[in-house]
């Protein structure tokens, strides 16, 4: 089968188009490079045997992905490109509802011309916003009251599929799709051919292994008063792996005319100082902390109850030690200060 990977040189997304060529698959790979890595993909198209086709582009170009989709005669989606960052998203909304929601539009137009019968998104657990304390660990049917550009526009782009999906339906055409809401992604391609690799970077394991690695002064701690055991906050850490092996599960198992969604995380959650004791563990290396204040709208816990995915489907997380997420991604950083550059 081909399949359409979207955001193909980005962290998430080219970790998937390796799966998927290991799995036989052939694999039409789109990304604009305003965020992704060209050297992913020539690591990729170096081990892919032919069945990895680059396009570059934005997956709104709908002269350029259209025709492709129908010359490689692609049947499936998986839709990765998107801008991703909360913070960035309260300071320019317009450019994340231009990318996540307008460009996604035109995407299912290309999809819809082309005859794709099933698609995979990558939605978020910032759908739901801030739960209260009593719905930790969070159902896929908890409220989804998101509180971010960010947040809106994937739970927007989570109704824009059902309505596209039944006028599928009513039409007597077939659309399954499936929406996985992500906890924390983590960790690297234990084999250390792929990365994670962000300008700016914000996410805390890499952070903190930036700071072990010289790279930044300090590592910032936001907030250590939250009433959790250590009084950092709590989140979801899901391994890439894992998380593109759930894609995979759910590709194989969705239906055309099926509509899904799955919560994807360990169902547990580690704080900010257990980050920062296993990068120090892992590396061997001391760095700088700094206490700050309270960012806001930072909850105490966020973690995922993916029982769901489990039962449906038999999806289990298996790399759910700290210290072996941490260790894969100091593996690929370390040997990669500058990430993809040269």
């Amino acid at each position: 089968m081909t399949i359409l990977v979207t955001g193909a040189a980005g962290y998430i997304g080219s970790h998937a188009v390796r799966r998927l060529l290991a799995d036989g698959h052939r694999v039409l790979a789109i990304d604009n490079l305003s965020r992704g890595h060209n050297r992913a993909i020539e690591l990729l198209s170096a081990e892919a045997g032919g069945r990895l086709t680059f396009v570059k582009a934005d997956v709104g170009d709908r002269a350029t992905v259209e025709p492709a989709l129908l010359q490689h005669g692609a049947r499936a989606v998986m839709h990765f490109a998107a801008l991703t960052y909360v913070g960035e998203s309260v300071d320019r909304p317009l450019d994340y509802y231009r990318q996540n929601i307008a460009a996604g539009v035109a995407l299912l137009e290309s999809c819809q011309a082309a005859g794709v019968e099933k698609f995979v998104f990558s939605s978020s657990c910032a759908t739901y916003g801030q739960p209260p304390e009593h719905l930790v660990p969070i159902l896929e049917t908890c409220p989804q009251h998101p509180i971010s550009p960010y947040g809106r526009t994937k739970l927007q782009f989570e109704h824009i599929l059902d309505d596209f999906a039944e006028s599928q339906r009513r039409g007597g055409r077939s659309f399954g799709f499936a929406c996985l809401r992500y906890f924390n992604v983590a960790g690297c391609d234990r084999t250390g051919l792929l990365g994670e690799d962000h300008d700016p970077e914000t996410h805390i394991i890499p952070s903190a292994i930036q700071s072990a690695l010289g790279l930044r002064p300090a590592l910032s701690v936001f907030g250590t008063d939250y009433p959790t055991p250590d009084g950092t906050c709590i989140r979801d850490y899901v391994h890439v792996e894992d998380l593109v092996d759930a894609h995979v599960k759910v590709l194989e198992a969705l239906r055309p005319g099926e509509r899904r969604a799955y919560n994807l995380g360990i169902g547990r959650g580690y704080s900010v100082r257990e980050i920062i004791a296993s990068v120090k563990r892992v590396s061997g290396r001391d760095f700088t902390v700094r206490e700050e204040p309270r960012r806001a709208g930072d909850p105490p816990r966020l973690f995922a109850q993916a029982e769901k995915i489990g039962r449906e489907l038999g999806w289990q997380a298996r790399i759910t030690d700290l210290d072996e997420i941490v260790g894969s991604a100091w593996r690929w950083f370390s040997r990669h200060p500058k990430g993809y550059k040269p």
